[in-house]
């Protein structure tokens, strides 16, 4: 299948989905795979059943009668569901300073913790914060080189997915964010990603160490390759899933034949056939 006809489907799909709240498709499965994932990444302790329930029906159940939820895992999933519809609204305009605000300021906005501490939402930070072993701009850098990574993003002549993978390793780079720079980073990805037709990159939990190895290598050794081939594994994990989701079963055997057809006509011309 041409990646032209599944992105043209799939950008449909979300935006009827989503102005119908309809969340038994596509745009249910995206949701729920990035704020499962994305959270899980940064140390949360919902399930993907409790992110689904919470999603899907607003409730959260315990399957252990002992279990303990902490309070800032319930409101980062549900400022993260929040992000995504803020996405999926502002599908049509280009990546910016103000969307990207907007994305932590939804993912963060309702999360007491972040403001007991005093943590700026929806703004570049005001303190220095440290990341592991690489080296995080200032405050009062941040401004600056935030500026300089989306001018360059914007000016290149085409995007793809090795300019994606750069331009997250350089925005966690950054850092420009007190807390939630992962979950933002990543949901940048998949707006990236729709914006210039290109499959969905949905980073899963359980390749947590892959991601974060490639990320680092990255980081330190400006090598991007590793980390876009990491991201090729994840599109295919995607499109395999969604496939199903947003063309009918009829679709789905004409698009085999002629599959089928033009994989055969290639046979024939590669052995003097034709």
């Amino acid at each position: 299948m041409e990646n032209e006809t599944y992105m043209k489907r799939l950008k449909d799909r979300l935006q009827i989905e989503f102005k119908k709240q309809d969340r038994s498709g596509v745009y249910g499965f995206t949701q729920r795979s990035m704020a499962y994932n994305s959270n899980r990444i940064e140390g949360s302790t919902l399930t993907e059943k409790q992110t689904a329930s919470m999603f899907e029906t607003g409730t959260l159940y315990a399957d252990d009668p002992d279990m303990i939820f902490r309070t800032k895992d319930i409101e980062e999933m549900n400022g993260h569901f929040k992000m995504f519809n803020y996405v999926m609204k502002c599908m049509k305009d280009p990546l910016s300073e103000d969307i990207i605000k907007n994305m932590h300021k939804n993912l963060k906005e309702g999360v007491f913790e972040d403001r007991a501490n005093g943590y700026a939402i929806g703004e570049w930070k005001k303190r220095a914060n440290r990341v592991s072993d690489i080296q995080i701009a200032l405050p009062q850098e941040v401004p600056e080189k935030i500026h300089q990574l989306l001018e360059k993003y914007h000016n290149a002549e085409k995007i793809t997915l090795y300019d994606i993978a750069k331009f997250h390793a350089q925005f966690e780079n950054i850092h420009p964010f007190q807390d939630g720079n992962g979950r933002v980073g990543r949901m940048i990805i998949l707006k990236q990603c729709l914006d210039h037709n290109i499959v969905p990159v949905i980073i899963r939990d359980i390749h947590k160490a892959e991601y974060n190895r490639y990320l680092n290598k990255a980081q330190h050794e400006q090598d991007y390759k590793g980390l876009e081939a990491y991201f090729e594994k994840e599109q295919k994990y995607y499109q395999e899933s969604t496939i199903p989701m947003i063309f009918d079963f009829d679709e789905l055997f004409d698009l085999l034949v002629k599959t089928k057809f033009q994989i055969s006509l290639l046979y024939m011309k590669d052995h003097g056939m034709t």
